[in-house]
């Protein structure tokens, strides 16, 4: 049997019953108060029947300020507990492991969606710099999103340091300029993400699997990132107690660019303690693929456009000649597909994806 299908331990006493992982994908399809949707529950679960091992799911902003676009997911408050509960049981009952992403957009939130002023490390045009209260404020509500995660069922949380969202803007040599304890040095623009991983791991139980998400260098909306000082930030992270790393590489098969005799699997590899599991995601479509990517250093593989694609991927792909749905695909076969309307009309968005 091939290696991808082997059920995948964490030290936290958590087992997925495979290595297989639905990435988290911003997808519109939660109501405008946060709360968990009915077409957001029939996605995931759909792909839980599918045979994905672990079910992440999109970015959830962990403050009103933090909502990055209509329809996101929230988990800043006690009210959406009861509908998160739910689905934390239904994916259980599906024998999948069960992640909710948690975020904050900084510069990039929706001033529109949640009518409050974006902030930042440095101000910008459309919005301001953070203040001792706001950073104090929202490594809180990280812990808060993270007990409430734990307190509805869920197995683990993952930390959203990646995509150019606040976390990456503070980790950012361009985005970051502030002259304070927040800003100049690699350790104090680190200071946001350490800090809101340690409380993460505070408000959380020793059962409960954290995960951090990180871009590795600069790449779209991840500006400013340096190739070796994320891997100090993993370090610092992994001494933090994170569980997980999950490296969003967009192209997975690419060398890096600041090493490029080097993949990011390898180097992040050799930078963690053995027993901090390491997540990659970017562009895998076949099992070959996703094989490869094991065999250079990951302990499972996030798919995000090809589970789209292919509800069943992993079931599928026990055939080792079966190939995936490619795109592009209609908006009614990818409603077929599991998704709703909303979030079909969204994939135009991605060139080529829609039909």
């Amino acid at each position: 049997m091939s290696s991808l299908f082997e059920p995948l331990p964490f030290r936290t006493g958590l087992t997925a019953p495979n290595r297989v992982v639905l990435a988290p994908m911003t997808n519109l399809q939660s109501h405008e108060d946060g709360t968990l949707s009915e077409d957001e529950r029939a996605w995931l679960l759909s792909r839980a029947r599918g045979g994905f091992g672990t079910i992440m799911t999109c970015a959830a902003h962990v403050t009103t300020d933090g909502q990055g676009w209509p329809g996101e997911l929230g988990v800043w408050s006690d009210a959406h507990v009861p509908a998160l509960a739910s689905l934390a049981g239904a994916l259980r009952g599906e024998g999948a492991a069960s992640i909710v992403q948690i975020f904050h957009a900084g510069l990039r939130a929706d001033r529109a969606a949640s009518g409050l002023e974006p902030w930042s490390a440095d101000a910008g045009k459309s919005h301001r710099a953070a203040t001792e209260d706001d950073l104090a404020r929202v490594v809180t509500a990280f812990g808060d999103a993270a007990a409430r995660v734990e307190s509805a069922g869920f197995d683990g949380a993952e930390i959203h340091g990646a995509h150019g969202y606040l976390l990456t803007q503070f980790l950012s040599k361009t985005q970051n300029t502030r002259g304070d304890r927040w800003g100049g040095s690699l350790e104090n623009r680190a200071r946001l993400l350490r800090a809101v991983t340690r409380e993460v791991r505070r408000r959380t139980s020793a059962r409960f699997t954290v995960s951090l998400r990180l871009s590795p260098e600069d790449f779209g909306n991840a500006k400013g990132l340096d190739l070796d000082e994320s891997l100090e930030v993993a370090r610092w992270a992994a001494d933090d107690g994170i569980d997980v790393l999950h490296l969003s590489l967009w192209r997975a098969f690419e060398r890096t660019k600041e090493k490029p005799d080097a993949h990011a699997l390898s180097l992040f590899r050799g930078s963690l303690p053995g027993d901090v599991r390491m997540l990659v995601a970017g562009s895998v479509w076949t099992r070959g693929e996703a094989e490869s990517l094991l065999r250079l250093g990951a302990d499972g593989v996030a798919l995000g456009r090809a589970a789209i694609a292919n509800p069943s991927w992993p079931l599928s792909a026990r055939d080792e000649g079966w190939e995936p749905r490619r795109p592009p695909l209609t908006i009614d076969e990818l409603v077929a597909r599991g998704l709703s309307r909303r979030f079909a009309e969204y994939m135009r968005g991605w060139a080529g994806f829609v039909a």
